[in-house]
């Protein structure tokens, strides 16, 4: 959503055949070569139509159904998992994008609070609450920050690392030039797509998860542990 970062300085076709007309084919010849040629259409169609394993280094989605998510995060996120894999999943998000997003914004503490306002978890932003919302409820937190997430991803047409531009600044620049976004928007882009990418992979321990840890994340996590009471 679009604001300020949290506590820290971090905040941040298938092919149409032409009608050829009667041309000077014999019967004979013309019905085979439609049969190849159909049969060569409907070949290039069901290529385009299989799954594919997704661009990770595009930052898209893969699967929300069968996505688990990855040990890289630190304990603090961690905390959370069983939440994380049932807010998501209420949201129909791979629970380790929500885990990214959790991990940039408050790294776990459901107290966080930035300078601009945004508040728990996922760091929202007060307009997003109702007046009988309680913001720093993790529940409540999690279901009004990730369906701006949810949202995000729609209009990034299920493109994550855009989705995360969007939830940082505002969806409205998911179809802008980068060049164009805030220094703070490609900062969190720059940590939060090879994170993501690391979860989806497996890749443990993230080199890209310990950069912004130490970064910009050890005031920030050292925060959510003593407030969570972790040793």
């Amino acid at each position: 959503m679009p604001r300020a970062r949290s506590t820290n300085t971090y905040r941040q076709t298938a092919v149409i055949p032409q009608d050829s007309g009667s041309g000077c084919f014999s019967g004979f010849i013309f019905v085979p070569f439609i049969v190849i040629f159909v049969s060569a259409v409907l070949g290039l169609l069901a290529v385009k139509a299989s799954p594919l394993t997704p661009s990770l280094s595009l930052g898209q989605m893969p699967d929300s159904t069968s996505s688990s998510l990855s040990p890289i995060f630190r304990r603090e996120v961690l905390y959370w998992a069983d939440s994380i894999s049932r807010w998501a999943s209420a949201s129909n998000l791979d629970p380790n994008l929500a885990a990214t997003i959790m991990q940039i914004e408050s790294c776990g503490d459901p107290r966080a609070t930035s300078s601009a306002g945004a508040m728990g978890l996922f760091q929202v932003m007060p307009f997003h609450f109702s007046a009988m919302d309680d913001p720093y409820n993790p529940e409540t937190n999690a279901a009004r920050g990730l369906a701006y997430l949810a949202r995000s991803l729609a209009a990034a047409n299920g493109d994550a690392r855009l989705a995360m531009a969007g939830y940082n600044g505002g969806i409205a620049v998911i179809p802008r030039a980068e060049w164009t976004w805030s220094a703070q928007t490609r900062r969190y882009v720059q940590y939060g797509v090879p994170i993501y990418n690391d979860a989806v992979n497996g890749i443990n321990p993230s080199n890209a998860l310990n950069e912004w840890y130490t970064s910009y994340g050890v005031s920030l996590c050292n925060q959510a542990s003593q407030r969570l009471g972790l040793p």
